[in-house]
């Protein structure tokens, strides 16, 4: 191919992503150890959260739950179907902060078995509440038929009484859960994993446990678990305490409840304040406050596990982002999509397996972002791979071996308002790269500048990579219509929008628009610790 016809491609390839002279022009290289794996994931990384939350449940005057609950969601919604097939397998979380108050109705109830009410003297101001078996077998019909993975949060508070303050006392009676246990295996619904409580642990959230009575809890549910399931091949997973962590806390409860009783140790993630903070947008765009305390909090829980019940793993069992049902107009718009695919990147360095978004549908959190987490989903593969750049803290860098084939896939989130990056990828082994002097280069400049893909095979022919560049619609970072290379998603004719990529050569320039976000994929990358 001569020079002229690559010319005109790579200017083709500059129209359609929207690069202009008025941007500054960033070159940066990026250096990816290819010797070995820093972290891994899940196969199954993804997951969405349902929540039990009633329409009535209000914050700052907004009440934007309406008929999105576990309880009252219209489970014959095709898009709900479509949405959740598309993954193949996502992971779904049923929980949220009223499970620790629900009953299920089956078996010997002492109690009456309702629907939630809105009372003064309930936790989070609701009565208890109950779900029917007709409804669970609803949910479960379309579970099976969308091939969801489940995890069911189950009520760590039921026979318990509030002691003082928000500290609840007394013996956790099993029995409803083991009820509920039986009838979900008699009607042969399969349970991926079962999550013991809801933000009870260390200060707890409305209402806490002592992590002496939660340890003795989990030996107990261990043993339900074992029993209900002896004649099943496999038995589901125990996860715990679906809390924020707290250091000390979470070490004693690996003590007390001893090795192999806990295989999933979950904790929250919501470091972006209360949801009418008016600070939410300036903190999504800040690298420095994305990292802040929430990357030791992943590095610490992995250091916990290591240190004291290397058995289990880490999840991200709940996050949101802005508590108090998400950000009108953030969390549910393409700015968020910013924050949400950083804690995908960053959790992953730490071994965090499974990362729940708070929530499929319901509050402001609805998954716009279902189109940023199935790329994720089909793009990033389970293998982390270490990262160094020179490139300025605005463009942030996850790199994974690619999903299900060869090669690499990268992720590159662009928080500059003004910065174009032209990246170069090397394969080098344990280079430090030293930051180039920040100057503003004209467009000329750039064209000539040579950005190129650095690997074995690069002079094998003339190779191609995969490009997923994703913007909101006309520059708004508060649109809920997201672009994939320059083409709106949006459904059509109630179909999920097709994810198809834009190929370049590998040889050829990667360019980060402002204010984006990008995959690129290179299959013929040469990565040893990811053969």
């Amino acid at each position: 191919m001569n020079n002229n016809v690559c010319f005109l491609m790579f200017l083709s390839s500059l129209l359609l992503l929207g690069v202009t002279s008025a941007t500054n022009m960033e070159q940066t290289t990026i250096v990816i150890d290819v010797t070995r794996q820093i972290a891994e994931i899940d196969e199954n990384f993804v997951c969405a959260t349902l929540d039990w939350w009633p329409p009535e449940k209000c914050n700052y005057d907004q009440c934007p739950w309406g008929y999105a609950s576990l309880i009252n969601l219209n489970l014959s919604s095709p898009l709900l179907a479509k949405a959740i097939q598309a993954f193949k397998t996502l992971r779904i979380r049923i929980g949220g902060s009223l499970q620790d108050q629900v009953i299920y109705d089956v078996g010997d109830l002492k109690t009456p078995c309702s629907q939630f009410n809105k009372t003064d003297d309930g936790l989070f101001g609701f009565s208890k509440g109950c779900l029917y078996m007709e409804r669970w077998d609803e949910l479960n019909r379309v579970f099976q038929a969308t091939g969801a993975i489940v995890t069911f949060g189950l009520n760590a508070l039921y026979g318990r009484e509030k002691i003082s303050g928000n500290a609840w006392g007394g013996e956790w009676d099993h029995t409803n859960t083991q009820d509920f246990m039986n009838y979900t295996v008699s009607k042969g619904y399969a349970i991926d994993s079962w999550e013991f409580g809801n933000e009870l642990s260390g200060s707890g959230i409305g209402a806490s446990v002592s992590v002496e009575l939660y340890g003795k809890d989990l030996i107990v549910l261990k043993d339900v678990i074992n029993n209900v399931y002896k004649s099943s091949r496999t038995k589901p997973l125990l996860l715990a305490p679906g809390g924020f962590y707290e250091e000390k806390w979470y070490s004693e409860l690996f003590r007390l409840s001893g090795p192999g009783v806990l295989d999933v140790m979950t904790h929250h993630i919501y470091n972006l304040g209360p949801g009418n903070d008016p600070k939410l947008v300036s903190r999504i765009l800040d690298p420095k406050y994305l990292s802040g305390s929430v990357s030791g909090t992943f590095k610490n829980v992995d250091r916990t596990i290591q240190e004291h019940g290397p058995w289990a793993s880490a999840w991200v069992g709940e996050a949101g982002g802005a508590f108090n049902s998400g950000g009108r107009q953030v969390s549910e718009t393409f700015i968020n999509s910013f924050w949400y695919l950083d804690q995908f990147g960053m959790s992953s360095m730490h071994n965090t397996k499974v990362y729940c978004r708070q929530t499929l549908v319901g509050g402001f959190y609805g998954l716009l972002e279902k189109e940023t987490a199935l790329l994720w989903h089909r793009l990033m593969g389970k293998g982390v791979l270490g990262v160094q750049t020179n490139a300025s803290e605005y463009l942030r860098t996850y790199v994974h071996c690619s999903k299900g084939r060869a090669g690499i896939t990268i992720l590159l989130i662009n928080l500059s308002k003004q910065t174009t990056f032209t990246v170069r990828v090397s394969n080098g082994v344990k280079v430090v790269l030293q930051a180039e002097p920040k100057q503003r280069r004209s467009f000329l400049e750039t064209i000539k500048s040579k950005v190129s893909w650095v690997g074995n095979k690069a002079s094998d022919g003339y190779l191609n990579r995969e490009e997923y560049h994703l913007s909101p619609r006309d520059g708004d970072l508060r649109s809920k219509i997201m672009h994939l290379n320059g083409k709106p998603l949006e459904p059509v004719h109630g179909d999920i929008p097709k994810l198809e990529p834009v190929h370049h050569g590998v040889k050829s320039p990667i360019y980060i628009n402002p204010l984006t976000i990008s995959f690129i994929v290179l299959p013929t990358f040469d990565a040893p610790a990811c053969s």
